[in-house]
């Protein structure tokens, strides 16, 4: 194997490259330089994606177990935005006495999650998948107990670990059933050796539950808002983008490629689980009053959003997934950078604590109402034009009462999302949050995110851009 033949998987060699400079950087920079890591790790994996975007071969490794294609580049260059926003965003975080001797550490478990995720999306073998899905797991639960000071941060970590070990036992036995019948672990060879037989449709399900953990799809979401509310903010919002966004590309590459012979039931399954996602999420978002809590039902209730684009079974239903993660990235994050500007500066997350907010802080409140605004789908905002190609996808198929209570359930969220503009323009305060000006980090990530809204928000100009690579994985 040549040299030329590893530039395939360049980006996750890229991302080996920056743990192992981190890694360095922590051997012999000072105690006293130590807060130039942040900055290190932000240039560096700044670089990292660009270079994901430049023109890269197509092609596998490993004998098929690695397959890379123009749409896993792709959609590794959006998880890799919105990582590189999450670090950014940790710079101001991670300054604070207690987390200074952290530095290196945390960068080291975040860059070696997304790698995981990066090996997840290329697999075309299902020991790959598993590998990669794992790496991706174990980092992030020890960075969700990463804040040792707070108990809430350590049973954060045990639950999310205790979640994923019970998914992935779930998620092998579903694959063992279909090694049993098939023979085989190469994607291709089980899509071709695929007879829809009973053991092998168990199989399934047992996969389809163990994937529903890692996205929070109902009725195995339970673990996601006390997992959300006890992680540090930073790695709250990392779960609640990147680690879903990785797992609903995975889930919909092997939706596509492995599974298409029992595309009628999978369809069913996805139908009566996007509507309860939608509605349950939605439902309980409405009662939260911490804002972790309500941005964790706000997430379940977009995983249930996206699985409309996944029950179109084509062209256009991938396209739209990845167009709306795009957006949902910088929505989401745009969301959760307001709550880390405001907890780095005053430790405060409850809704009322943002009460006034607009009278001392109007940037940051009104970063919050586009951000709000794109996750309900209001338009003109960018997460008009992901719902709508969602919905599109899902009416093509003739799946026309689906898209009708998705519409229903976009109502519903706009009410508890206005909850949060009425608390912040509307609502009066006696101890408003004090008047106070981020630090660049925060209002570099907070730019992009209004940047990127913006941007997302010619549609058609993108969209096309994603419904003309090639879909061949």
């Amino acid at each position: 194997m040549s040299l030329g033949n590893f530039l395939i998987m360049r980006q996750e060699l890229l991302m080996i490259a920056v743990v192992l400079i981190v890694l360095m950087a922590e051997i012999f920079i000072s105690h006293e330089n130590r807060k130039y890591i942040s900055t290190i790790t932000a240039v560096l994996f700044a670089l990292v994606t660009i270079a994901g975007f430049l023109p890269s071969p197509s092609g596998s490794l490993f004998g098929g177990m690695y397959v890379a294609s123009g749409t896993t580049a792709i959609m590794k260059n959006v998880l890799n935005i919105g990582i590189l926003l999450v670090i950014i965003q940790s710079i101001t975080w991670l300054r604070k006495i207690e987390n200074s001797e952290k530095v290196s550490e945390y960068y080291i478990l975040l860059i070696s999650t997304a790698t995981g995720m990066n090996y997840m999306i290329s697999a075309g073998h299902f020991l790959m998948f598993y590998i990669g899905i794992e790496l991706a797991t174990i980092p992030i639960a020890a960075l969700a107990a990463f804040d040792r000071m707070k108990n809430q941060s350590a049973e954060a970590g045990i639950k999310l670990i205790l979640s994923s070990a019970l998914s992935s036992g779930i998620l092998l036995y579903g694959l063992s059933m279909i090694y049993g019948t098939t023979g085989s672990l190469y994607f291709g060879e089980v899509a071709r050796l695929f007879t829809n037989n009973s053991l092998q449709t168990l199989g399934f399900i047992f996969f389809f539950a163990g994937m529903a953990f890692k996205i929070s799809i109902v009725p195995f979401h339970l673990w996601t808002a006390d997992v959300y509310e006890g992680a540090p903010v930073n790695i709250t919002s990392y779960l609640s983008v990147i680690s879903k966004g990785a797992a609903l590309f995975i889930f919909i590459i092997m939706l596509f490629t492995v599974f298409p012979a029992i595309i009628k039931t999978w369809q069913h399954t996805i139908y009566v689980v996007s509507v309860l996602t939608m509605t349950i999420g939605n439902l309980f978002a409405i009662r939260q009053q911490n804002l972790k809590r309500f941005l964790a039902f706000s997430s379940i209730s977009q995983a249930g959003y996206i699985l409309l684009g996944l029950i179109g079974g084509n062209e256009l239903g991938m396209a739209s997934v990845i167009y709306y993660i795009l957006v949902y990235i910088f929505s989401n994050l745009a969301a959760f950078g307001v709550v880390i500007a405001i907890s780095n500066q005053t430790g405060k997350e409850n809704m009322d604590d943002y009460n006034g907010l607009y009278h001392t802080n109007p940037k940051l409140s009104l970063i919050m109402t586009l951000a709000l605004f794109s996750l309900a789908g209001i338009p003109p905002v960018a997460g008009f034009f992901g719902k709508f190609f969602l919905f599109t996808a899902a009416a093509q198929q003739g799946f026309y009462l689906l898209v009708l209570i998705a519409v229903l359930n976009t109502i519903i969220s706009l009410f508890y999302y206005l909850l949060v503009v009425k608390a912040m323009f509307i609502n009066k305060s006696e101890s408003p949050i004090e008047k106070f000006k981020s630090d660049f980090p925060t209002s570099l990530a907070l730019g992009i995110c209004v940047a990127g809204l913006v941007v997302a928000g010619f549609a058609s100009v993108i969209f096309e851009a994603i419904r003309n690579l090639s879909f061949g994985i």
